[in-house]
């Protein structure tokens, strides 16, 4: 990577830092400066009785009333001041001290439902439902109003989802709180699709490159090669955070199927005429806010991509992946012993034992898989590519235990949105990480605009695995030697 690569701290100092002077603003317009608490890092208990007693104050302020907001910022300021340990005592207490009462839940729940007004029922369920809300989220919510305070809070949920909750069980009610509040906030109508060029503010691009989890972004160079006339990328963008993808879709226009990462990512090859492309490879989609796990915007941004491009260029006849197959290397090493009895058939066998006495090695798949450069000897290439697609077709097959759901989770979220595993690329990444998590492999999810409503709602419903004929061939040939073996009950439900 380039030194011209930000760190994460970087921007988060940034933000950081307009967040204080935003928020001191705020507080000393309505508060006072007078009013300032200083608070040591580790919030020790002398100064976590204060912040509870700040806490309290701002519970008791009406609600939407200036003097609440102005007490949130400077509890806000409070947390920014404290170091980890600090930080981790602050949520503990908002967990602990600010939860439900279960008290005047079980009260509220008995005058309901011993209630036999019917004119009463309102009254006693509109109490019923405040008791089931714990105090904090009032305190939550007044961050909504506040200069990014939408985006503390995002960073405030990555932050627990980062703690042990078995220390303190009640964390996970505290994160769980957040991510209701998220949801309703980053509801797909409030998001704005945006496309982002070279000429986007460069604020914006280094936080791409800092933020890219799939296929690391080398250089200012590589990024610029990645925004070129034959290539797009599509951000999702909240009101209340300017600047800050919050999900981005990189997308290749190619003609056919691309199977190989490091081809689709070379700067030095020529650009393609992207009126003359007539498939659109969507090759990298990445959560820029961890804070937002769990909140569905993905299945969203694919589609109202897929809208855009077709208005923009209608020629296109192919959407499709180019996707990594992460866990297929740790599932396979699981069940290799298993599973290698299944994957080669008699002629390949041979080949494989012959390659193995040249080589001097074991005619083990773990053994050959074992070798750190496998993947640049012909030979070893050529035996092993048969059985490691159909092992990898198969586990791509696979459910999780007692679901319906896919086990691999990328391919879960494609088989949701409606997509079909169409084609299984061998070595189609070689970079470390690609060989390291699924054996250089990759898989194109193919989404055919005619059928992706009627195979996402056969997923949801049944779990049924949409995958094209070569790749269910691939996959039942397993399937088959496994029934021919007797040995399907030996293998672990999902495995």
């Amino acid at each position: 990577m380039s030194d011209q690569k930000p760190k994460r701290a970087v921007i988060f100092g940034r933000t950081l830092k307009r967040l204080r002077y935003a928020w001191s603003e705020v507080s000393r317009n309505v508060l006072g400066g007078d009013q300032i608490i200083n608070f040591d890092p580790e919030l020790p208990d002398e100064d976590m009785n204060r912040l509870r007693d700040l806490v309290d104050r701002c519970l008791e302020a009406p609600a939407g009333e200036e003097s609440a907001r102005a007490l949130a910022a400077r509890i806000g300021q409070s947390y920014m001041s404290l170091n980890e340990a600090g930080r981790e005592r602050f949520l503990t207490l908002l967990a602990t001290d600010f939860d439900v009462n279960e008290e005047d839940i079980e009260l509220a729940i008995s005058a309901y439902t011993q209630c036999e007004d019917p004119e009463l029922l309102p009254k006693y369920r509109r109490t019923l439902r405040t008791q089931l809300d714990a105090p904090r989220i009032r305190l939550l919510t007044q961050f909504n109003a506040l200069p990014e305070g939408v985006k503390f809070l995002v960073d405030l949920r990555e932050e627990l989802l980062s703690l042990d909750t078995r220390k303190e069980p009640k964390l996970a009610n505290l994160t769980f709180d957040l991510k209701m509040l998220l949801s309703s906030w980053f509801d797909i109508g409030f998001l704005r699709l945006e496309q982002i060029t070279w000429d986007s503010p460069a604020s914006l691009l280094e936080k791409l490159i800092e933020y890219e989890a799939v296929h690391q972004i080398a250089s200012w160079d590589d990024l610029k090669n990645r925004l070129d006339s034959d290539r797009r990328l599509f951000a999702f963008f909240h009101p209340n955070m300017p600047g800050e993808p919050l999900i981005f879709v990189q997308v290749a226009l190619v003609n056919g199927l691309a199977g190989n990462i490091q081809d689709l990512l070379d700067q030095t090859a020529p650009s393609t005429d992207a009126h003359e492309a007539n498939t659109a490879i969507f090759y990298s989609i990445s959560n820029a806010q961890r804070g937002l796990d769990g909140i569905s915007l993905g299945n969203y941004l694919i589609k109202q991509v897929v809208a855009s491009l077709k208005r923009e260029l209608p020629h296109l006849k192919k959407f499709a992946t180019l996707s990594p197959i992460p866990g297929f290397t740790a599932w396979l090493d699981d069940q290799l012993d298993l599973m290698a009895l299944t994957a080669f058939n008699n002629k390949e066998q041979k080949a494989f034992e012959e390659v193995a006495k040249e080589l001097e090695l074991e005619p083990e798949l773990r053994t050959f898989l074992s070798v750190p450069d496998w993947h640049t000897q012909p030979k070893m290439v050529e035996v092993l590519e048969p059985p490691l697609k159909r092992l990898c077709a198969y586990y791509l097959n696979l459910k999780r235990e007692g679901r319906s759901t896919a086990m691999n989770a990328v391919a879960h979220f494609h088989l949701s949105n409606g997509a079909v595993i169409q084609r299984l690329n061998w070595l189609g990444d070689t970079s470390e990480k690609g060989i390291g998590r699924s054996t250089g492999m990759m898989v194109n999810y193919l989404y055919d605009l005619d059928s992706i409503n009627q195979r996402s709602e056969a997923y949801s419903h049944s779990g049924e695995i949409a995958m094209s004929n070569a790749v269910k061939t691939s996959a039942e040939k397993i399937i088959k030697e496994i029934e021919r073996m007797g040995s399907a009950s030996a293998i672990p439900p999902g495995a």
